[in-house]
């Protein structure tokens, strides 16, 4: 049991593993931020999805006037999906990664890729920016994750 402890703090030790929690932590916190902003629009915007959340703004038949979408806010919350659908797969697919061993300017160049595209497209989803900066955020972001999991089923499975 002491000699798994042991393995555990070693990891941290491990200069790739602390860049991939690094960066790990940055995007997940950007990804969170993305429920705060949300947040921010229905307020500000006076659209909701709950019949609960419109009791600020009045009660019975002049309550339901804010139950109803918004562009803005369904714009936000698009962002706020597709963070889901790319940070979940970099966070595990790293994960594998950073235990596959690679040398450390390889994985930060990786990681730093990953999360400035990401940032990068939220901005772009925001603004928002005119395409194709979107789009290529997004396909630079999804190549980095491709390009780590090659990475570990080569290392897994010596492909």
């Amino acid at each position: 049991r002491g000699e798994e402890m042991a393995k555990l703090t070693q990891l941290i030790d491990n200069e790739v593993f602390r860049a991939y929690a690094t960066y790990t932590a940055i995007v997940l916190l950007k990804m969170m931020l993305m429920s705060l902003i949300t947040a921010y629009f229905r307020k500000t915007r006076k659209a909701f999805a709950n019949p609960e959340d419109t009791t600020l703004f009045g009660k019975g038949e002049s309550a339901k006037k804010f139950l109803r979408t918004d562009p803005d806010v369904e714009r936000v919350r698009r962002g706020h999906l597709n963070d889901l659908e790319n940070i979940v797969p970099f966070v595990g697919i790293g994960l594998l990664y950073a235990l596959c061993g690679p040398t450390l300017s390889t994985a930060l160049l990786h990681f730093r890729i990953f999360t400035g595209a990401r940032i990068l497209h939220t901005f772009a989803y925001l603004i928002p920016l005119p395409q194709p900066g979107r789009g290529l955020s997004w396909a630079v972001g999804y190549c980095v994750t491709f390009s780590m999991a090659y990475e570990v089923l080569k290392t897994a499975w010596l492909l």
